[in-house]
């Protein structure tokens, strides 16, 4: 089955979706590569269903996206109050914020942008040498991670490398991003650790808690290239999908396109200049018992681009760490009131979950309820 430019769906008896899949990953060129050849038509591949075609997000009625200025918070209790009672309700009610005056100097956040988009504009045999679906590399380049697996294929490019626990090897990475990356890690180390201090207290919790319990020792940084599309109405950047993390911290270009759910409305988080975004992963929501959430988002597809974005992922480990570490929810948030949602489980238990399913737009966790 596939869908012709007018949404309708017609049967081609010879249509062979996991050749077309397997013929697209051999080309080791990625979506890119697609558009530098002068694509015109989406393929079927990357072609979502007619009742999935994108509507158009809420823009009116939700507008207040917490923005939550940092500024203050080691030197002023008073506003340090406040900014974790601000990190609460985001939490809370969102699962989405953006943060401002948070460290991260506004020219490494543009230098490690273009060292994203360097690297996609390497001549294609440099980086087709890159170009594997190998998880255990120092440096992993491909084009959905979930080709096989899921429903659709997303219209974006990814690399992924793993800053920490452990940082790799600089002979490992692409020279053209490789000190920036590391650069650019340094300071979302320093900032995910400040951000848990905040979630911490805002779960009653001590300051140190979650950063004691590993949140913030694995960071896996993963570097998106979301090519122009010739017909966006019919493909997506990113399918809807909460993050496989504790936290999420991400910093996007001016062009926009990232959406998260809201009270089963598409609302956008509208780009803001040397501001970074934050969402409550899986794991957060688990070991938070519901508490905190983690919520669907997705990326649209774009006439323009590239859009250029670099997630973090914080994670208790490393690609090779110790997946066995059992979590569940905080016992101290738990009470003959607030029983349990989840049952304990290993992060490579999760991920294995997560990983097969693919970004097929439903809940990883329900998996683990009790």
């Amino acid at each position: 089955m596939v869908f012709t430019n007018k949404n309708e769906s017609i049967t081609e008896p010879n249509y062979d979706r996991s050749s077309e899949q397997k013929a697209f990953d051999e080309t080791k060129r990625g979506v890119k590569g697609l558009v530098d050849a002068g694509v015109s038509k989406v393929p079927p591949i990357f072609i979502r269903p007619p009742d999935e075609h994108t509507e158009a997000a809420k823009k009116d009625q939700y507008n207040d996206l917490p923005i939550i200025d940092l500024e203050g918070i080691d030197n002023d209790p008073r506003k340090r109050q406040k900014i974790v009672a601000q990190v609460k309700c985001a939490s809370k009610r969102w699962g989405f914020f953006q943060i401002v005056n948070h460290g991260v100097p506004m020219n490494v956040m543009e230098e490690v942008k273009d060292g994203v988009r360097r690297f996609y504009e390497l001549d294609d045999e440099l980086k087709k040498e890159l170009y594997t679906r190998d998880q255990t590399k120092p440096f992993i380049y491909n084009s959905n991670f979930d080709l096989y697996s899921a429903p659709v294929a997303n219209w974006r490019d990814t690399f992924v490398v793993y800053t920490a626990p452990d940082s790799p090897k600089l002979e490992d990475l692409p020279v053209v991003c490789r000190d920036i990356i590391m650069e650019y890690s340094d300071h979302m180390m320093k900032l995910g650790r400040t951000l848990y201090e905040l979630l911490s207290e805002a779960l009653g919790l001590e300051p140190n808690y979650l950063n004691d319990i590993d949140c913030a020792k694995g960071l896996m940084l993963l570097g998106h290239y979301y090519p122009a599309c010739p017909e966006p109405e019919l493909a997506i950047g990113t399918s809807p999908h909460t993050d496989s993390s504790f936290l999420t911290i991400l910093l996007q270009d001016q062009i926009g396109g990232l959406q998260f759910l809201h009270k089963n409305q598409w609302v956008d988080v509208s780009p803001i200049p040397g501001a970074l975004v934050a969402n409550i992963g899986d794991l957060l929501q688990l070991i938070s018992n519901d508490k905190f959430k983690s919520v669907d988002h997705r990326v649209l597809a774009a006439s323009v681009g590239p859009r250029i974005s670099l997630a973090g992922f914080f994670r208790s480990e490393g690609p090779l760490g110790n997946l066995a570490k059992l979590y569940g929810p905080i016992k101290e948030l738990l009470s003959d009131e607030t029983p349990p949602v989840y049952r304990d489980i290993t992060f490579k238990e999760y991920l294995a979950h997560y990983n097969s399913k693919g970004l097929d737009g439903s809940s990883a966790l329900s998996q683990f309820k009790l």
